[in-house]
């Protein structure tokens, strides 16, 4: 297994849309800024066949301290979430199941 990274998906870009290097890097950070504004602004990113980024802010509780026992308080946060669509769901799953090799079981 891999891993994509920006320096890649702007490669892949310039390649693929015949433009310059530059251009492809300046999309790539773009569309990143664009997605990371909205989710700052409390906002949802729709991505039709891709999925969609939420910011979802959770209240305070109460936790316990997992060495000690002892009950301590959670402060309000937000975290980011994904959701992938069913779509892109879909096409993981079927990739995941084609590249399964059968066991020898002897």
């Amino acid at each position: 297994m891999s891993t994509l990274t920006k320096a890649a998906i702007v490669d892949k870009l310039y390649k693929t849309l015949e433009i310059t290097h530059a251009d492809a890097q300046d999309l790539v950070e773009e569309l990143l800024e664009t997605i990371k504004t909205t989710l700052e602004q409390g906002e949802v990113v729709k991505l039709p066949g891709f999925g969609n980024f939420d910011v979802r802010n959770k209240r305070s509780r109460r936790g316990r301290n997992p060495k000690t026992g002892e009950e301590v308080e959670i402060s309000a946060r937000s975290v980011m979430t994904f959701h992938p669509s069913n779509i892109l769901r879909q096409r993981v799953s079927d990739k995941s199941a084609n590249s399964r090799r059968p066991r020898n079981h002897g």
